[in-house]
């Protein structure tokens, strides 16, 4: 393993496609809604980012606009200042340079924030708390970075069993299809169904976009 600036390097990232599978497979044995689930769609691929300082960068570029703005945004990006694992590159820019690239002053803020954090250690990425709820405290230090994102990237980079975001409207929805409610369940009602799921959670918000997704006869 090398690392590069904060990015980690030849590193498994992410829930691996046999986790997954062995995770859905026991979830199913807890709730058999989820094994009819299973039969009818599949198993979900594996959803893995890269550990680290850029992929919460490219988190903060990609906010509210589309995957193809995003990757402009951050094609200039790399164009204007080179690698971007470091970032000191960010805090050393300048306004008008950010927003030449496409940064507005919010992302800028967020941005900053980010490189900020990072570079003073105060956002240890490379060895956040193996405490879920202590993690996801760290990342949302972060203007711009909040309880979703924090737990998608703890999710997809780390690969982090439990995470359950409850709050993400698809993973809400999927969950009240499969067990067959009647009106979409809340974020606190999500949160409550899925305490005997624990600890494959992450297995299940990754199924649920998976199923959400995946046209049903």
């Amino acid at each position: 393993m090398s690392i590069v600036g904060t990015q980690i390097k030849d590193e498994p990232m992410g829930l691996t496609a046999e986790r997954l599978r062995d995770d859905l497979d026991a979830l199913a044995r807890i709730e058999p809604r989820y094994a009819a689930a299973l039969a009818q769609v599949g198993y979900p691929e594996p959803r893995s980012r890269p550990k680290g300082y850029t992929t919460l960068f490219r988190t903060i570029v990609g906010q509210q606009v589309s995957f193809k703005a995003a990757d402009a945004v951050w094609a200039k990006l790399e164009a204007a200042f080179g690698t971007l694992e470091d970032p000191k590159r960010i805090l050393d820019a300048s306004d008008e340079g950010l927003r030449a690239c496409g940064l507005s002053r919010q992302k800028q803020s967020y941005a900053r924030s980010l490189a900020g954090l990072v570079a003073s250690r105060e956002l240890p990425l490379e060895a956040l708390p193996d405490d879920d709820e202590a993690a996801i405290a760290l990342l949302t230090q972060v203007k711009g970075i909040g309880r979703w994102s924090a737990e998608v990237y703890l999710l997809f980079a780390e690969g982090r069993r439990d995470i359950w975001p409850a709050g993400d409207l698809a993973v809400q929805v999927d969950v009240g299809n499969v067990l067959g409610l009647a009106e979409r369940p809340s974020e606190a009602q999500v949160r409550a169904l899925a305490e005997p799921w624990r600890p494959y959670r992450g297995a299940a918000a990754i199924f649920a976009w998976h199923h959400y997704k995946t046209p049903t006869i």
